[in-house]
């Protein structure tokens, strides 16, 4: 049996990247777990990988940015397993590098809206539950940017360091309700986003990527250069870090932010 046996979990953007990673790790760990996300096919392939792991899931459909939409997924998730434990709200968004004079209201509001305020909303749903059961874990997904900006990404930065804030007033509030709220600081995981990220740099650079191959060679290299173990980070390496601060053997860390990035921001 695993750490997290018995155990509900909701994972926003949860069909891939990130999110894929950290459901498919709770679930190794016994959780069984709720994916909210927009993206309801792909969202389904992860279901049944955890369904092959022997463990239920459940896909809702849910923009998280929807007060309305996030109540209903919150209600859909209890009516299935009667409670909810653990929380992770990974679900986020980058623009591609521009300089800050050159990123529009539009822009910023969207990275703000998802990447912050969808987590006001999803832990303000699930507080009155995890209050009533006297116990919790929520795992918000920062950034290794949002302690330490970088140029050309100014309005993801602000937002990622918002996220540390919200986690460290949420763990001075509800520590007396026995609720963990931690934060996790990704440094460069290949995914899709990043994906589109290294295309950005790169044109800026005068270079062009139109294959995965080459994006991820280009994010390798900025590994190799930044971080002291000169790697990449896996989807693996932030869920493996979910699934621990989502058990009891985190039962005495709240308030964190933790780092999975190799070192890299020791480097910039």
């Amino acid at each position: 049996m695993g750490k997290l046996s018995g155990r509900v979990a909701i994972v926003t953007g949860g069909s891939r990247g990130n999110g894929r990673g950290i459901a498919l790790a709770l679930a190794r760990d016994g959780a069984n777990v709720v994916i909210a996300d927009v993206l309801e096919t792909e969202a389904r392939k992860v279901a049944e990988e955890i369904e092959e792991l022997g463990r239920e899931a459940l896909v809702v459909k849910t923009d998280v940015t929807n007060w309305d939409q996030v109540q209903e997924m919150v209600k859909k998730t209890l009516n299935k397993f009667g409670k909810i434990d653990i929380l992770v709200n990974n679900v986020g968004i980058n623009i591609m590098p521009l300089l800050f004079i050159d990123f529009s209201e539009k822009e910023w509001d969207a990275i703000f809206d998802i990447n912050v305020k969808s987590m006001f909303f999803c832990t303000k749903a699930v507080l009155p539950h995890m209050i009533k059961q006297k116990s919790g874990k929520i795992i918000n997904i920062s950034s290794m940017v949002g302690k330490k900006a970088m140029e050309t990404e100014v309005p993801y930065c602000a937002s990622k360091a918002a996220v540390i804030g919200l986690t460290q007033g949420l763990a001075l509030e509800l520590g007396k309700h026995n609720i963990n709220v931690n934060a996790i600081c990704p440094g460069v995981v290949f995914t899709e986003a990043t994906k589109k990220i290294a295309i950005g740099m790169a044109k800026a650079e005068g270079r062009t990527i139109t294959t995965d191959e080459e994006a991820k060679e280009y994010l390798e290299t900025l590994a190799k250069k930044g971080a002291p173990l000169g790697r990449l980070q896996t989807t693996e390496d932030i869920g493996n870090m979910a699934a621990f601060l989502a058990s009891d053997d985190a039962k005495n860390i709240t308030g964190q932010a933790f780092n999975v990035c190799g070192g890299m921001q020791m480097s910039f």
